[in-house]
C-alpha cells in the first residue's frame, strides 16, 4: 500500500509531511524517558525483519491481486507504539530514499497510514484491551486479526481519501473505495494471522518483551534477548535474501484497484514542480530501485506473458540484505540520539 507521487498533490502531501513529523517528534519526547541499552537493538533488529517481510508478496486467491505485510501492529506489539512509529517511518524512508518504493512527496502518507493508524491508535484502543495480559493464544489471534484488519481499513480509506482531496478524477471516490477497502480486508486478515504467530512466539518464548511493552517501561537488564535478537536478525537477512525471490508477481492491492478503475496500473507523473523535483532525486539516491541492480530496472520489459516465479535475482537479494542493514543502522542512530537526549542536563528524566 506504498503511495506514488502520481496519487497526491503537493497540498495534500505537505499537510501529511506536517502531520507525520508532529507524530514523530511527540513519539520520540515519550521515547526518551523509556529507551534503555535494550530497546535499541530491538528495534533495530525487528526494522530489518520488517523491512524484509515488505519484500514478500503474497496471492491473494480469485483475484489477481497480492499483498504484503505493513508490520505496524507486529511493531507495536513488541515495542510499544513510541518506538514502533520511529521503527517503522525508518523502514518507510529507507525504501523510498533507497530502493524507489514510494513516492518522496508521499513519504508522508505512507507514514501516516501504514504507522499512525496501527501504531498510535489501533495498538493502544483496540489490540490491549483485547488482548489483556498478552499470554493467551486464542486472545493473541483475536486481537492480532481484528487489529490488523482495523488499521489496514484504515489507512486504505486514507489513501482513497487523500487522492480524492489531490483532485485525480481518474480515480472517482465510489470506484475506488469499493475496490480498496475489500481487497485490503483479505490482506489484513492474512496479515492477522501471521501477527499472531509471531507475537504467539514471543510470548511463549520471551514474555517479558510483551510484559514491559504493556507496562510502557524498558525490558530489564536481567532479561536475556540475545536469542529473540538472533532469531530475528536471522529472519530479516533470509527473507531478505532468498525467501523475497517467492514473492507474489501479481501486482499488490494500490496497483490492483488503480488498474481495475482506470484500466492502467500506474497514472501519469507531473513533469514539473515539486514532485518532479521529489521524483529527480530519488533517481539519484535509489542505488537498488525496485528492490535490483539499476542496469536491469533500466532494461525494457521483455515480452513475456508473465515474470518469471521464482524471481531468484542477485539484485533481489542484494537490496534485501542491503535495506535491512540501513534500517538496523538508522534505527540504531535514532535510538542512540533519543537516549542521548533524554540523559543531558536539564532534560526531563
Amino acid at each position: 500500500m506504498h503511495m506514488a507521487d502520481a496519487l497526491l498533490s503537493p497540498a495534500v502531501g505537505a499537510t501529511l509531511w506536517a502531520g507525520t513529523a508532529a507524530v514523530g517528534g511527540y513519539a520520540s519526547k515519550k521515547l526518551k524517558v523509556q529507551i534503555n541499552d535494550r530497546t535499541i537493538p530491538l528495534m533495530g533488529v525487528l526494522g530489518a525483519f520488517i523491512f524484509a517481510a515488505q519484500m514478500i508478496n503474497f496471492t491473494i486467491p480469485g483475484t489477481g491481486s497480492s499483498g504484503h505485510l505493513g508490520g505496524g501492529m507486529i511493531l507495536a506489539i513488541l515495542l510499544g507504539p513510541h518506538a514502533a512509529f520511529l521503527t517503522m517511518a525508518s523502514v518507510l524512508t529507507v525504501q523510498a530514499l533507497f530502493f524507489a518504493d514510494g513516492g518522496l512527496l508521499a513519504l508522508g502518507c505512507n507514514i501516516w497510514n501504514l504507522g499512525v493508524y496501527p501504531c498510535c491508535l489501533v495498538y493502544p484502543l483496540l489490540y490491549r484491551p483485547l488482548a489483556g495480559e498478552g499470554r493467551s493464544p486464542g486472545r493473541i489471534l483475536i486481537a492480532s486479526v481484528l487489529s490488523v484488519v482495523i488499521a489496514l481499513q484504515l489507512g486504505a480509506f486514507s489513501v482513497v481519501l487523500e487522492t480524492l482531496l489531490s483532485g485525480r478524477s481518474e480515480l472517482p471516490f465510489g470506484a475506488f473505495v469499493l475496490l480498496m477497502q475489500p481487497i485490503h480486508l483479505a490482506i489484513g486478515i492474512v496479515e492477522g494471522f501471521v501477527t499472531a504467530g509471531i507475537i504467539g512466539y514471543v510470548a511463549a518464548a520471551r514474555p517479558e518483551i510483551l510484559e514491559s511493552v504493556a507496562a510502557a517501561r524498558p525490558v530489564g537488564a536481567g532479561v536475556p534477548l540475545a536469542k529473540a535478537l538472533t532469531v530475528f536478525a536471522l529472519l530479516a537477512v533470509l527473507t531478505g535474501g532468498a525467501f523475497s525471490w517467492f514473492a507474489s508477481t501479481q501486482p499488490d492491492g494500490l496497483e490492483w484497484a488503480i488498474e481495475r478503475v482506470t484500466g492502467r496500473g500506474e497514472l501519469s507523473e507531473a513533469e514539473r514542480g515539486v514532485a518532479a523535483v521529489l521524483r529527480g532525486l530519488q533517481e539519484k539516491t535509489a542505488f537498488l530501485p525496485d528492490y535490483g541492480f539499476k542496469a536491469a530496472a533500466a532494461e525494457p520489459a521483455p515480452a513475456a506473458p508473465a515474470a518469471a516465479w521464482p524471481g531468484i535475482e542477485a539484485g533481489t537479494s542484494a537490496a534485501g540484505v542491503t535495506g535491512a542493514a540501513i534500517v538496523l543502522v538508522l534505527v540504531g542512530l535514532i535510538g542512540l540520539g533519543i537516549r542521548s537526549a533524554g540523559r543531558r542536563p536539564g532534560s526531563t528524566p
